[in-house]
């Protein structure tokens, strides 16, 4: 039912029919809205069945769970004497947090059966379990989700947050390692950050209030002791502890500054010393080596906004705002993505264009060379990487004494790689990759697999040794094409494209999977994805749209698709839609359209201005009632969303919103695509966004059965699990396959 409600703002009145559906404290309208959900999964069961993607679904549930990763256990990393990793027990539907001597038969440990073994001289089984998160949802009605877990330096406690339902916060617990029982205190609700001081023996943490504003530092050894205490609503905090555990950095940001205070481990109740300041919303993180500070940071430079992160140094003996140097000399083009410190090294994560690198600097810094230098000036060692890599992500790396350090490495046309480098020699080993395919299949994975699988789970490797041989990257570029376009966009400027296609199954008239995001910064995720070979096999090219707000190529990039220039974004996904049919990459009417959360709200807005070009789309927890959640949040927005998508008080933000806001934007007798919602009750952009969009599209568009308009409700985050993640993606893939392919 619609019930009209005016909303007024600049002088200017419209009215929501379905704002009922976000009255979450209108018991009568929540106990109609259950009713409408109701409905909605019929309707949606009833669309798929009409199709047969139900059938298909089913099918592809099973191909795509023959793909998943048999991992049973993370790779053991290495810190001190221990090697620490997760694993599952057969049938258990949580993890096991274990741990087991470095030293004892090291030769024996293997990255996928760590806890394979047994001390003769002791009599007792190698590994020791930490945490069983299977017990954990005993205590916690269920459910099992930690947010944050930390070992102690001195390895005799973890400090851990689960997730209480009745509560609705992360509730922390400390747990002996020794004895294996929990600790009386501290036990506390509501906590965001946990960094552990005097090695051990003391935890500092903050703790949220009402609203999950991070407020409050308490310290406690015995005793809790309030620390610091922000009345001021605009103000969060934000703890660390440095790699060496030498000391606490304290994070403030508020919406006109952020500063970063120094705290000594060693004595958390000493004074705080303000290290470094400057402008709202920037991105710091300080680090400490031998008696150097090091800051990693966007924010801007003498009042000057830079487009990228940069590394700047200080002493620790005098610390201050306007002690800091850089460590670089700027260089046209290349973005400095991150950096990670061991005892002996930094690596550097580096972005030229869209190649990536990955390089090491021998630490400490020689005295000879003047801070600020070019990179080439450090004799950086370049580490081995395979083509088309599109993310690297720092590991753990807990152990700040050693020289191997580990990276996940990604790309569209291989499945993540868990790498280990050796710092002193460039020599590097993959240690586990997700989304192997089982034995019979292995041939499609290349020599690469049948070689380094062999020899990393069958004959172990020994995890002591820092002598990491080479072995080839296992990619699927034989099978797979990854191919690179720059389309103008609008105004002329060139958007990044990548493609991805089966070189067996590649024809004309193709029909395509056009991916965006386009928000935050966040650079779209382009990795592979076993999932996406059920369509890859079947035909299908998937594209990949690095549009303008997302990340990778710049704060500028990110800015320039924001706010007031939010309309950036959707053209350049139009652009770039337009490109694949004009080009014949993909055939007319076959083009579909995939958006997660904000990329949600890119592809709805994508639809509005042009539903004639897409045949489908997927919508996953998408943002699309920006106006009104804007000016009026049911659910709690961080100062980053309003810095994001605008301030609707402002008028010409306002404006800017109206233009593209998905809900306000439905073209009226025009014939949509098929759109395929899946939304859940705890998700950040609640359902109610999700099933007004559709209801209203309902309203005003064109009816076709053949292009159904479907709101799935999906389970909640706490009670993901694979079987249930691959029942979703496979009822997905057979939808667009079902509303592309039968045209």
């Amino acid at each position: 039912p619609q019930k009209p409600e005016p909303v007024t703002i600049h002088g200017e009145t419209w009215h929501d029919s379905y704002a009922w559906m976000g009255s979450l404290s209108d018991a009568a309208a929540m106990r109609h809205m259950d009713v409408h959900m109701e409905a909605e999964e019929k309707y949606a069961e009833a669309c798929l069945a009409a199709a047969g993607a139900d059938r298909l679904a089913r099918k592809l549930q099973l191909e795509m769970a023959s793909r998943l990763a048999s991992d049973a256990c993370t790779p053991p990393a290495r810190w001190g004497p221990w090697l620490y990793y997760r694993r599952a027990d057969e049938g258990k539907q949580y993890p096991v947090l274990c741990r087991r001597s470095a030293a004892l038969h090291g030769e024996f440990v293997s990255y996928s059966d760590p806890s394979a073994g047994f001390d003769f001289t002791a009599g007792k089984r190698i590994e020791q379990k930490l945490v069983d998160y299977n017990k954990e949802a005993e205590r916690f009605g269920g459910y099992s989700y930690e947010e944050l877990s930390e070992v102690s330096p001195d390895h005799r406690f973890i400090a851990y947050t689960m997730y209480d339902k009745d509560k609705d916060s992360f509730t922390l617990m400390i747990r002996d390692l020794v004895t294996g029982t929990l600790c009386d205190k501290p036990r506390a609700d509501r906590v965001s950050n946990i960094s552990w001081a005097m090695d051990g023996k003391a935890l500092v943490y903050i703790v949220t209030n009402e609203d999950r504003r991070p407020y409050s530092i308490i310290g406690s050894n015995k005793d809790d002791i309030l620390m610091l205490e922000e009345p001021d609503e605009n103000i969060y905090l934000n703890i660390r502890h440095t790699k060496d555990f030498r000391f606490i950095t304290l994070n403030v940001f508020s919406d006109t500054h952020s500063k970063v205070y120094l705290i000594r481990a060693s004595d958390p109740l000493s004074r705080m010393t303000l290290v470094w300041e400057g402008e709202s919303q920037v991105h710091c993180i300080v680090e400490h080596h031998h008696g150097h500070l090091y800051l990693f940071t966007d924010a801007a430079r003498e009042g000057v906004c830079v487009n990228s992160h940069y590394l700047m140094q200080c002493d620790v003996e005098s610390p201050g705002p306007k002690s800091w140097k850089n460590v670089f000399l700027e260089e046209p083009g290349i973005i400095l993505e991150d950096v990670d410190f061991c005892n002996t090294h930094m690596v550097l994560i580096l972005r030229q264009g869209r190649k990536l690198r990955l390089c090491s600097v021998n630490l400490p810094l020689p005295e000879n060379i003047q801070v600020p230098a070019h990179l080439s000036d450090f004799h950086p060692l370049d580490l081995p990487l395979p083509d088309h890599v599109c993310q690297i992500l720092s590991g753990p790396n807990y152990d700040y004494y050693s020289s191997t350090m580990r990276f996940t490495i990604s790309s569209p046309v291989m499945p993540d790689a868990v790498v280990d480098y050796n710092l002193l020699n460039g020599k590097w080993q993959i240690v586990q990759q997700q989304n192997m395919l089982h034995e019979r299949t292995k041939v499609l994975y290349g020599n690469a697999f049948a070689s380094s699988a062999g020899k990393l789970s069958s004959d172990g490797a020994d995890l002591s040794s820092e002598d990491l041989g080479d072995c080839d990257w296992n990619e699927l570029s034989e099978y797979y094409a990854c191919e690179y376009y720059d389309v103008p966009s609008k105004d002329g400027v060139l958007v990044p494209l990548t493609l991805v296609y089966s070189r067996k199954h590649k024809q004309e008239g193709n029909p395509g999977l056009l991916h965006g995001h386009g928000a935050y910064g966040e650079i779209l995720d382009k990795r592979w994805r076993s999932e996406l070979k059920s369509l890859l096999d079947r035909g299908w090219v998937i594209a990949y749209a690095d549009v303008r707000g997302g990340g990778g190529y710049g704060k500028e990039w990110h800015w320039d698709g924001a706010r007031t220039k939010k309309m950036n974004s959707i053209y350049d996904f139009v652009s770039c839609g337009e490109f694949l049919l004009e080009k014949g990459i993909i055939q007319e009417n076959k083009l579909a359209g995939w958006g997660y959360s904000a990329g949600g709200l890119l592809v709805a807005s994508a639809i509005n201005t042009r539903p004639d070009l897409f045949r489908a789309a997927v919508l996953k927890v998408p943002f699309l009632d920006v106006c009104n959640t804007l000016l009026h949040p049911i659910l709690p927005l961080t100062a980053i969303d309003y810095e994001e998508f605008g301030f609707p008080v402002d008028h010409e933000e306002f404006l800017s919103i109206k233009k593209y806001s998905p809900y306000d934007n439905i073209q009226k007798d025009v014939p949509y695509p098929a759109v395929f919602v899946t939304s859940s009750f705890n998700t950040r952009f609640g359902v109610w966004e999700a099933a007004k969009w559709v209801a209203k599209v309902r309203e005003l568009t064109q009816y076709d059965p053949e292009r159904p308009v479907i709101l799935n409700l999906t389970t909640d985050v706490v009670e993901e699990s694979k079987y249930l993640e691959t029942k979703e993606l496979a009822t997905e893939t057979a939808f667009l396959i079902k509303m592309v392919n039968n045209t």
